[in-house]
């Protein structure tokens, strides 16, 4: 029935106003799925924990690592609360549902992964994340070394790709013994960037003094770059410096570096190899000792549970397998802190699906050791500046 003249329409209903409460929940959820969403496809923050990556990476860096570069990963475990890794902020509780695990995919991106880039990943191999699933397992930062196919080695802490020597990173670093009777302290070696941490140990101090055997001062053991090495050459006190005093000998070996065997490799982390980093489509021969260097890779990273390993051979099905074609790519990656890094030396060939991106931006840095309020505490020079 249609209204008369007289007759005036109804008014509209007010759309209800929401509440303040809602207005803000709103937001946060806005907040998080942008969040979340950037995240996975653009960028992510990640910090420096560790040494291993000194001086190029500092203990306290804090990094945009790109997912666009070698293209997003899928996640492989989607039932994940946002914005966590494998806890749940303040408490000991996982932060996913493990049962179900989706096939991993990665989207194309604008790059591969090259020699000489700090490439962020899920760490193989870590026992401290037990049974965490590969997409939330421990996150590392090192420089890749050697791509698929490459054969590696490591000759008198010179690192070879497929025998040609591989530009070393400016700010690498290797212990060093530098021979003075100077008594010095921590602020002159902070001139020159060598640092102790509070916790440092005799492996792990970047500087340290050593007495000679009338328990005379001798001089300093230092952990540093050739680049502070050479400055330090000019000061007229400085007599000498001993760049072989703590270099790994060739031939002797430790059971912890991969492929964790000392009786057919006999490597150690300044010659190493050499040790071709398996690539998607190349086929390999199982000798005994390609058994001990690419039985990791087949059986546990390629999926193989119909694959066992026994003695110094793989068996399929009760057989002995004599090949095998690999399915994907395998990095090698190395810290630029050259003997004061868990690295692929230790625990073998990084899987494709274990990369995360590419790391590019230092946006903050903060010196751990300093205190809280000290006007030093944050590291000015270091930030806004693109990852070499």
């Amino acid at each position: 029935m249609k209204p008369t003249e007289n007759q005036k329409p109804k008014p509209k209903p007010k759309p209800k106003q929401k509440s303040p409460f809602r207005e803000w929940l709103d937001s946060v959820v806005f907040a998080v799925v942008a969040a979340t969403l950037i995240r996975f496809f653009l960028f992510e923050a990640y910090t420096i924990p560790t040494p291993s990556m000194e001086s190029s990476l500092m203990v306290g860096d804090f990094l945009f690592v790109s997912k666009m570069h070698y293209g997003v990963r899928t996640p492989k475990t989607p039932l994940q609360l946002p914005l966590t890794h494998q806890k749940i902020w303040f408490t000991n509780l996982p932060s996913y549902l493990s049962w179900l695990q989706l096939p991993t995919y990665r989207l194309p991106g604008f790059s591969s992964v090259k020699q000489g880039d700090a490439v962020v990943f899920n760490v193989p191999n870590f026992e401290e994340d037990g049974d965490a699933p590969l997409d939330l397992r421990t996150f590392y930062v090192k420089r890749c070394v050697a791509t698929p196919g490459d054969v590696l080695e490591v000759r008198d802490q010179q690192v070879f790709v497929n025998n040609k020597a591989m530009e070393n990173p400016e700010k690498m670093q290797h212990p060093v013994f530098m021979k003075t009777k100077e008594n010095l302290d921590d602020a002159f070696f902070a001139e020159y960037g060598i640092r102790n941490s509070p916790d440092a140990s005799y492996d792990s101090a970047d500087w340290l003094p050593l007495a000679d055997s009338t328990n005379q001062l001798a001089g300093y053991k230092l952990n540093t770059s050739k680049k502070h090495i050479d400055e330090m050459k000019s000061l007229p006190w400085a007599k000498s410096f001993d760049l072989d005093a703590f270099k790994d000998p060739k031939g002797v070996t430790f059971i912890d570096m991969f492929p964790h065997d000392t009786v057919d490799f006999k490597w150690n982390r300044d010659f190493y190899g050499p040790l071709k980093v398996p690539a998607k489509g190349w086929t390999v021969q199982l000798d005994r000792k390609n058994v001990k260097l690419y039985q990791e890779a087949i059986i546990k990273y390629e999926g193989n549970s119909d694959i066992v390993l026994a003695g110094d051979k793989l068996l399929k099905n009760g057989q002995a397998m004599a090949s095998y074609t690999f399915k994907q790519d395998y990095y090698f990656m190395m810290g630029d802190n050259r003997h004061n890094s868990a690295d692929s030396r230790f625990w073998g060939f990084v899987p494709a699906d274990h990369i995360v991106g590419k790391a590019v931006f230092v946006w903050m840095s903060i010196d751990p050791n300093k205190p809280l309020f000290s006007l030093d505490k944050i590291r000015w020079k270091r930030i806004f500046r693109f990852v070499d």
